[in-house]
């Protein structure tokens, strides 16, 4: 499948550039993929939509700080943005700056140091922190930098550190914050759990390749990146049971998804424990336990845009794209949301 079928024309101005106040009032778009119907409303009455026969799974990663300012001895800035914790001070990080080669220290605030141990590819290197675990971990939290999508054009990523937050994070290590879950407020859970609708909470730590263009013409040949992920043994015990209760699965973000489907075993159940996953999911896949999606509106020829179209057609998703770009919804990540779903309408 070509990747030029997933393109899209989408005005500059339709990127939202920052968080709709109160973040619950975000426009809704709910797409029957059944019916091909849709429907237009806010996010606060999704509520509306669903019954006790739902059950929500959201994503409770936070979005880690993970870019950080520091200082060469030369006094030469160097700018590095980790991307995955090896443990006792260890990360793999991309690092920019002039010169920077293995055996430099890189000095930050608060008496931070790092040092180039290896070079792994390209601006990837290993570097060993001076100081390890909660206390390290406590002074990236002070110091870092949110790393925000490079569509957001924002100078001040501290300013809207909140913003690209979901009210229910929980642990910490995400480049990327889960965006469906933006659109959430505590009053919107409450009419949630008023209806009997049951949330469960899984972990995926989303990687700085969620924001990495697809760079094949066959979309097949793509290589997706790995993240993190996480189900407890009574998390996957309580959703298998609601499955075979015949309940609805509802994935909160392409993240969640991603997770759900990852953790699927041949008999169709869910397994709990940690791993790494780099799961595909494009047309032709058929999803093993999700059943609807709430989601953002993604950018063209992107990984997430093939997978809402493994949940509807891509046919059908563009169609409905090419209205609500008519209609004017927010897109990407501080954007309006979209309801997947099947004979609700």
């Amino acid at each position: 499948m070509k990747l030029s079928l997933f393109d899209y024309n989408l005005p500059k101005n339709l990127i939202a550039q920052k968080q709709i106040k109160p973040r619950d009032h975000s426009r809704l778009l709910i797409l029957d993929r059944a019916k091909q119907k849709i429907f237009h409303d806010y996010f606060y009455n999704l509520p509306q939509y669903l019954t006790a026969n739902d059950v929500l799974v959201i994503n409770q990663t936070k979005v880690f700080p993970a870019r950080l300012y520091g200082k060469k001895k030369t006094g030469g800035q160097v700018e590095i943005l980790l991307t995955e914790n090896k443990r006792k001070g260890n990360w793999l990080a991309l690092i920019g700056g002039r010169n920077i080669k293995v055996g430099d220290i890189i000095y930050f605030d608060k008496k931070l140091e790092a040092k180039i141990i290896k070079d792994i590819d390209g601006k990837t290197k290993q570097i060993k922190f001076n100081i390890v675990d909660n206390k390290l971990e406590k002074i990236i939290e002070t110091i870092g930098h949110t790393p925000l999508p490079p569509y957001i054009k924002t100078h001040d990523s501290q300013k809207i550190k909140n913003d690209y937050q979901t009210i229910y994070a929980k642990n910490s290590g995400s480049a990327a914050a889960p965006t469906a879950g933006l659109h959430f407020t505590d009053k919107v859970f409450k009419k949630i759990e008023k209806l009997g609708v049951k949330v469960f909470r899984v972990t995926l730590h989303v990687g700085l390749g969620t924001f990495a263009p697809v760079e094949v013409d066959d979309i097949k040949k793509h290589k997706i990146h790995h993240e993190w992920a996480s189900v407890d043994r009574q998390t996957a015990n309580a959703l298998n049971r609601l499955k075979s209760q015949g309940k609805n699965i509802i994935a909160v973000g392409t993240t969640s998804a991603r997770t759900l489907e990852a953790f699927v075993n041949n008999s169709g159940k869910l397994s709990s424990g940690n791993k790494w996953v780099d799961i595909y999911i494009y047309p032709g896949y058929r999803y093993r336990f999700v059943d609807d999606l709430i989601t953002n509106f993604h950018l063209p020829k992107s990984s997430l845009l093939f997978m809402v179209s493994a949940l509807a057609s891509r046919e059908l998703i563009l169609k409905v794209y090419k209205r609500a770009i008519k209609l004017k919804y927010r897109f990407f990540s501080f954007g309006d949301a979209m309801f997947i779903t099947k004979d609700r309408l």
